[in-house]
């Protein structure tokens, strides 16, 4: 099988041991260069086992392709996460100009986002190292995520938040049983999870690391499985994938998916990765030329998720590896993209997932997408996170009396919906 024999450094290509190397590279880290590591698993072991044409009898989840994950299935840990559906939407890629526009709608997952395939892959990994607690920060999705399988692997989790951060959010971490502690601020939290994993051997899921490093490398892992499940699915290599990216773990995670895949000989190619952000740190990364990624201008944005001003080096290595570009978007595109996207094609995601759509113009402006290519948006989790948000936006129902006259109105008046011109078509 292809389990972990070992990890190396996306920067400077050191080797290590498997081991509890939580902050990253410790040479580049010495350096002031903080930068995660990657899992390097054993391509024949995969081969000698692994036929993406024989899948049919394998489990519905991502762990239909464990042996590019970091244990074995019997000891996975799984609530059904991945195998998300991949679903071509016309009407809106219509609007946009593409003819083969798809999104991974990764709402549908057990804790509603794709932080599940995190958390399944690192909270499975945790025992291999000896760990006893799941520990890591969040006001969001990844927090639901940890506390979701650490319940179901019978963990205890401490998780760190903020008091900033959506009801069902809070209500979501807490009930899964999480030991939910709040601090002041996000680098409060960042601090307390480094002394769970210094001072108590607590494992750690997220970011926790400042300048960003990335989440947990085991973790990551899981994320390989977008990659090998939009190729499965298609049948082919998109030409172009588009996902919001913050620290880029599941970015960075669905690109070794594609290389691995290549290298191991189940396709030729490999896609191009853009980005989309909020504030532009890829972006100005590269068109500075720099070996690391500066924070930018902050203000508040809708794209909770992912509204980060910095980000890391593990996403801009994806961008440079591939050939991509980064490009951002305003909470205006992302809010009315989010309406778009559920009025045309009946997926109601979250503000921040959108942002894989709304920065599509501005790449078909930069000459980054062509109309006729192959073209996946990644659709992150639910607007069910965050449905005080979307209410904002929306118009009140109307209150009316129950007569027919002021049903007519209403539609006409409200909804600009006129029901003879609707009866006649119908004709």
């Amino acid at each position: 099988m292809g389990y972990p024999v070992g990890l190396q450094c996306i920067r400077c290509g050191a080797e290590y041991e498997i081991g509890p190397l939580y902050k990253g590279c410790p040479a580049c880290l010495d350096q002031g260069l903080p930068t995660n590591l990657k899992v390097v698993i054993d391509g024949n072991a995969v081969k000698a086992t692994f036929n993406p044409k024989a899948l049919q009898d394998r489990p519905d989840s991502m762990w239909r392709y464990a042996e590019f994950l970091p244990v074995p299935l019997e000891s996975a840990v799984s609530l059904g996460e991945g195998l998300t559906p991949l679903l071509h939407v016309p009407r809106l890629g219509k609007r946009l100009g593409l003819s083969r526009l798809y999104v991974k709608n990764e709402t549908v997952n057990p804790s509603w986002s794709f932080k599940d395939r995190l958390a399944s892959s690192a909270v499975s990994f945790a025992p291999s190292l000896g760990a006893r607690v799941i520990t890591g920060s969040s006001s969001g999705n990844a927090g639901a995520a940890t506390a979701a399988y650490s319940a179901r692997a019978g963990m205890p989790c401490v998780m760190f938040t903020t008091q900033q951060f959506p009801l069902a959010m809070k209500v979501q971490m807490g009930v899964y049983g999480t030991k939910l502690i709040a601090v002041p601020t996000i680098y409060d939290r960042w601090k307390l999870v480094e002394a769970g994993v210094d001072l108590f051997g607590w494992f750690p899921i997220t970011v926790f690391v400042y300048p960003l490093v990335g989440s947990n490398t085991y973790g990551i892992e899981g994320y390989k499985t977008i990659g090998y499940e939009m190729v499965d699915q298609l049948g082919y290599v998109p030409d172009k994938v588009v996902m919001p990216v913050g620290a880029g773990d599941a970015f960075f995670g669905a690109w070794k998916g594609f290389q691995e895949y290549r290298d191991f000989g189940y396709t030729d190619r490999v896609p191009t990765m853009l980005a989309g952000e909020v504030f532009g740190p890829l972006e100005n990364a590269l068109a500075k030329d720099l070996d690391h990624v500066e924070e930018t201008r902050r203000a508040p944005t809708v794209a909770i998720s992912v509204g980060l001003n910095t980000s890391t080096y593990q996403a801009l290595s994806v961008l440079r590896d591939s050939g991509g570009i980064a490009r951002s978007a305003s909470d205006e595109s992302m809010i009315s993209m989010q309406q778009l996207l559920a009025s045309d094609e009946g997926i109601y995601a979250e503000a921040s997932s959108v942002l894989s759509l709304a920065v599509i113009p501005h790449m078909i402006e930069a000459g980054a997408i062509d109309p006729d290519e192959t073209v996946v948006a990644f659709l992150t989790s639910t607007g069910l996170k965050d449905p005080e948000l979307t209410a904002e936006y929306m118009q009140q129902i109307p209150l009316i009396e129950p007569e027919v006259e002021d049903l007519t109105r209403a539609l006409r008046e409200i909804y600009q919906f006129d029901v003879a011109e609707s009866v006649l078509a119908e004709a």
